[in-house]
């Protein structure tokens, strides 16, 4: 027994051994590895140094352009009009006129109870139609009719109590929400109770349209339209209508007539000052944008007439030549009597000259062009244009002398001065 007993117990001490040995070449390598550790490249170290900080941003990234593409798959499921009314609400928080009761538990279930009060018919209000209407076409209004509901001062507490308890459930999920996009449940809760408050914001404004039209009414604003007013005054009870408080035991009539009158007072103020700044109201037909070119051409047909006036009465001392030169151009012939003074050999000349060209215009009316005109009086085409130019200076000289601002009919208001080069090449010449 002792020797089979031996062999076994040397044979586990052999292998003990061995192992102890690998263990050892083992921890040797690895101390030689670490003792001798391998080159690495430049870009291998700055890789190395920075990719703990580019993991992370990596992974704050990527977390974060999932959450905010979980958020738009979310909010695909609305349409286009309730994702611009969900942006609306959400770019500001809600306000709303808090109260001890929306804080209690069960508070939804007893505000919005079985009582419900009926909305008014505001069909009858048309305060801008009454002036156009006659009388006998009028649908009297009965007095027990839907559109003359009165409410009671506890009527008026469930209405806001139901509409500013809509609004504080809007704040709550804004406030859950926080910073981050809201789901798709918290998206459709948040429009269940907006459109709730839009109903009821609506009934409480529908039900006192009538304290506006009774404000408007009382105040006497002469310079105020009456349009204006009842527009200033329905903006002013809606603000009312989100600012009433109706815990504090008053009517909403007397706050919002408060209000109504006040906005009164300050568009009035308004409008007079702006009365001050302008004084002219508007007026159509100065606004049109023809009138400097209209005030042009009444100028232009006083000077034709004035420049007809010194041609006929020569008071520009023009020569024979020259008048007849200007009658032939700008058909004056008939005002300047130039018909029968000219003799028979002119005549005759304008006979042959309409005869060649083929143009037989009215000789009393119709004006000549320069080579016609040097065939009349036996000139040629450049002379009678120096002679034209000649004459026209002596008539622009005469007006100006008559009249300093008939050059421009805008120089007097602009105070603008034209050299005489400049006057020059505004009257037309005639080729």
């Amino acid at each position: 027994m002792e020797d089979s007993s031996m062999p076994q117990s040397n044979t586990a001490s052999k292998m003990k051994s061995t192992v102890k040995n690998v263990k050892t070449v083992k921890t040797v390598e690895t101390v030689k590895t670490d003792a001798a550790p391998r080159r690495e490249s430049p870009l291998q170290r700055m890789q190395k140094r920075h990719s703990i900080a580019v993991r992370t941003r990596t992974s704050s990234t990527r977390s974060t352009m999932s959450k905010r593409r979980d958020s738009d798959d979310s909010l695909r499921a609305l349409s286009s009009v309730e994702e611009r009314v969900l942006k609306v609400i959400l770019s500001e928080p809600m306000d709303y006129i808090d109260h001890p009761e929306f804080h209690t538990p069960g508070a939804e279930t007893r505000i919005y109870g079985p009582v419900e009060i009926a909305r008014p018919d505001v069909t009858w209000y048309r305060p801008l139609m009454d002036d156009f209407i006659a009388a006998r076409h009028r649908t009297p209004r009965s007095p027990k009719s839907q559109g003359s509901i009165l409410l009671t001062g506890a009527q008026e507490c469930i209405l806001f109590m139901k509409y500013n308890f809509a609004r504080f459930s809007i704040s709550e999920v804004q406030k859950t929400a926080g910073s981050r996009p809201v789901s798709l449940k918290e998206a459709h809760e948040i429009l269940r109770w907006n459109a709730i408050a839009e109903q009821y914001r609506e009934q409480l404004a529908e039900t006192n349209l009538a304290l506006v039209l009774a404000m408007a009414k009382r105040v006497r604003l002469p310079e105020v339209d009456f349009a204006d007013l009842i527009s200033e005054g329905n903006m002013a009870l809606m603000r009312s209508v989100d600012k009433f408080d109706c815990g504090r035991g008053f009517k909403f009539s007397t706050y919002a007539c408060r209000a109504i009158l006040k906005a009164f007072s300050r568009h009035g103020i308004k409008v007079t000052a702006h009365r001050k700044r302008f004084g002219a109201e508007f007026d159509p037909i100065l606004e049109k944008s023809n009138f400097p070119a209209t005030k042009r051409a009444t100028h232009e047909r006083d000077c034709a007439d004035e420049v007809r006036h010194i041609v006929l009465s020569n008071k520009a001392e023009l020569s024979e030549l020259e008048i007849m030169v200007i009658g032939h151009r700008y058909g004056m012939r008939e005002a300047l009597g130039m018909t029968n003074t000219e003799g028979v050999a002119a005549a005759a000349a304008m006979a042959r000259v309409f005869t060649v060209t083929q143009e037989i215009p009215a000789p009393a009316l119709a004006p000549l062009t320069l080579e016609q005109v040097g065939q009349v009086i036996g000139v040629t085409k450049e002379r009678v244009r120096q002679i034209q130019n000649k004459a026209l200076d002596k008539i622009r000289l005469a007006l100006q002398s008559a009249n300093p601002s008939a050059m421009d009919p805008f120089a007097a208001d602009s105070g603008a001065t034209q050299s005489g080069a400049q006057r020059q090449r505004d009257l037309p010449r005639h080729n």
